[in-house]
């Protein structure tokens, strides 16, 4: 049964099947327990903050709300984060923040000082947003956006790497930008703070 899609254990869940919920949920919690842990840093919150997330999860999903457009894990992932922020807002304190616990980042942090935690917690969503969308484009132009976007390569460089001409490159970039702008549309992403 965990070979199911998430789709698929949602919909069994709708039917009645609890089941499926809890097939879900012991396969996101580790990941989805330690986003929150990371960003807030104290066990017995970051528990409340895991129990508020499923328990929105699950109101969203018997009101019949839930969008399948987007992966279920990143739509639970935005829900903790809004949580975190909230959180955050009513303790109207800044925790500890590293700057650097996000090793996957597809753009370098810019080191910027006057970001609250809100700002932070947010500019990281995007970027996490980003990343998955990054991997659903088609190979080539994936390379491309990763090599100019993360590895700060020129497209001279780009063209050299992949054995292909610079206009080529070039291009590959436009539509790897185009298709990820369309990808953001069609799930209603905001990429900005």
């Amino acid at each position: 049964m965990s070979m199911l899609s998430d789709n698929i254990l949602i919909q069994q869940y709708l039917e009645g099947n609890n089941d499926s919920f809890e097939i879900l949920l012991s396969k996101y919690k580790q990941r989805i327990y330690s986003f929150i842990y990371s960003k807030i840093k104290d066990r017995e919150i970051a528990d409340d903050v895991f129990q508020d997330t499923f328990i929105k999860v699950i109101q969203t999903l018997r009101k019949g709300a839930y969008n399948e457009k987007g992966r279920f894990v990143s739509w639970v992932m935005r829900i903790a984060h809004n949580l975190i922020i909230d959180h955050f807002r009513r303790q109207q304190r800044m925790p500890m923040y590293n700057a650097y616990d996000n090793e996957q980042d597809v753009f370098f942090r810019l080191s910027e000082p006057s970001l609250n935690i809100e700002d932070m917690i947010i500019d990281d969503q995007i970027k996490d947003d980003l990343n998955v969308l990054m991997l659903e484009l088609p190979q080539n132009q994936f390379e491309v956006l990763k090599m100019r976007l993360y590895q700060d390569m020129s497209f001279k460089e780009i063209a050299e790497r992949t054995n292909v001409s610079i206009n080529t490159s070039l291009g590959r970039m436009r539509y790897g930008l185009i298709n990820l702008r369309k990808l953001i549309d069609d799930r209603n992403l905001i990429m900005t703070q």
